[in-house]
């Protein structure tokens, strides 16, 4: 393992708590921009700046969210499957789960890391996730 996986894999672990709290501050403090989403509907969401992604729909993302059920996103695996001194390709399997923590949506994706002055951040993700938030700005 290179010295770059755990940087990329701790970066995503922070932006996946503040996703979890909500916190749109913390998801864009381990985001690199411009940057690119590639949801399950093969559309591209590109955000230029921090700015951007701020007023892509963070209370929208919420409020669908919550009508799904969901109250938080567990990481269930991940891999460092590419990697190199500035970039990593980190693969990914993420549950959608309820307060009880059952299970109700399980996906797969795909986060690249890149090391831009000094500082890891997200700047690329996929996802093959459903439901009613995948499509809307902040989603994961």
């Amino acid at each position: 393992m290179s010295d770059s996986e755990p940087q990329a894999i701790a970066s995503f672990h922070r932006w996946n708590a503040g996703f979890n709290a909500r916190d749109m501050e913390t998801m864009v403090a381990e985001m690199h921009f411009p940057h690119r989403r590639l949801s399950a509907n093969n559309e591209f969401q590109v955000w230029e700046t921090a700015d951007d992604f701020r007023e892509s729909g963070g209370e929208r993302t919420t409020a669908a969210l919550k009508a799904e059920g969901w109250d938080h996103t567990a990481t269930t695996s991940i891999e460092a499957v590419q990697s190199g001194p500035d970039k990593v390709h980190l693969a990914i399997n993420q549950s959608r789960r309820r307060a009880d923590g059952t299970e109700y949506n399980p996906f797969p994706t795909l986060w690249i890391f890149t090391k831009i002055d000094g500082r890891w951040g997200v700047q690329f993700r996929s996802s093959f996730v459903s439901g009613l938030a995948q499509g809307i700005g902040g989603g994961v």
